[in-house]
């Protein structure tokens, strides 16, 4: 038996990178996944996966700039399995941008996956841990907003604002609950893909040197496994070459 055996995780944005990582990594420690995500395909494909390994996953369509979906996840996750012990808000998107171009859209966007979407995690799972006595939130953000460099000041004030609102919730959640946030440095994921601006993609796709997202995954997993009265707040993983 580990600290993971048995936990039910949901995981949001966990088609692709970090969050497919950690379901893999997690329903070989026995968790019981629920896998939320906006493309079903990838998600149909890693329960399979999962599955076809003797592990134990679920998925449903979920978009984190609803807070419905979010309640459906959570609700998902308790008729399925009968619980939620932990949600990790993993969803994110960095179409990151020189002030000068005025993106504002993506701006909007930023804001809506990575700071929104985590406050509605919150009022869907908080409930139900209260009543349950016991859970964990696991919010990831990143290095970024650890060191504020040019072109990433909108992606890294949507990461600062879950920080912060991490540290409150973590004062406020008395000892049953626990709290967590995981910052990745440069990883290799899709998260260029999503960067609207071209010299500020081109300049991402030049750096060589990053972490797999297993790296991270590892990160989760170390957090989660930690006995109930044990709450890890903070973790940083950064590659060593990095700044």
């Amino acid at each position: 038996m580990t600290g993971i055996d048995g936990k039910v995780v949901a995981i949001t944005g966990a088609g692709s990178g970090i969050g497919e990582a950690s379901a893999l990594l997690l329903a070989s420690r026995g968790a019981k996944l629920v896998l939320g995500g906006r493309r079903g395909d990838r998600l149909e494909a890693l329960v399979a996966r999962i599955e076809a390994d003797g592990g134990t996953a679920a998925w449903t369509r979920t978009d984190v700039r609803r807070r419905g979906d979010l309640a459906d996840l959570v609700a998902y996750a308790r008729g399925r399995y009968g619980a939620l012990d932990v949600l990790v808000s993993n969803a994110g998107i960095g179409p990151i941008s020189p002030f000068d171009e005025l993106r504002v859209e993506d701006w909007d966007q930023m804001i809506d996956v990575n700071f929104r979407g985590v406050l509605y995690g919150i009022a869907a799972a908080l409930p139900v841990f209260r009543e349950q006595g016991r859970g964990q939130f696991v919010n990831v953000v990143s290095t970024a907003g650890l060191r504020i460099v040019p072109n990433q000041a909108v992606y890294a004030a949507t990461k600062n604002a879950v920080r912060t609102l991490s540290e409150g919730l973590r004062q406020e959640a008395g000892p049953d609950l626990r709290v967590t946030v995981v910052s990745p440095g440069y990883v290799a994921t899709e998260f260029a893909d999503s960067i609207t601006s071209p010299t500020v993609k081109s300049q991402v796709r030049a750096v060589d040197f990053s972490l797999s997202p297993d790296d991270i995954a590892r990160a989760v997993v170390f957090a989660i496994e930690q006995p109930s009265n044990v709450d890890v707040g903070d973790i940083v993983v950064r590659p060593t070459a990095q700044s």
